[in-house]
């Protein structure tokens, strides 16, 4: 039975890597979490309040790419390991 996380990797074309923003909202819903929850432990996590929902929703939607400091900690927040996500930041660039 094809898992729910290889389905969406070998479904985003760029060699089993899909870019960050479709990785963290994948990643964000299976955890059951909100881009409200997911900002907020950022927030705990990193101790910088200057993050927001809106920077989430930004990431999710390709607008941005976020850097190696918060790619950090989107790590720790959703249990993902950072070369994944660097991976992933690398896939979202290609594309931009």
């Amino acid at each position: 039975m094809l898992k729910v996380r290889d389905a969406a990797m070998s479904s985003s074309g760029s060699g089993g890597v899909e870019p960050i923003g479709r990785l963290v909202r994948r990643t964000r819903k299976l955890r059951g979490l909100t881009q409200y929850e997911l900002a907020d432990a950022l927030v705990d996590l990193s101790g910088k309040e200057s993050l927001g929902r809106d920077d989430v929703a930004r990431w999710e939607r390709g607008k941005r790419v976020p850097g190696p400091y918060w790619r950090h900690w989107l790590g720790e927040a959703l249990d993902l390991p950072f070369d994944e996500l660097d991976a992933a930041a690398r896939c979202a660039r290609r594309r931009r």
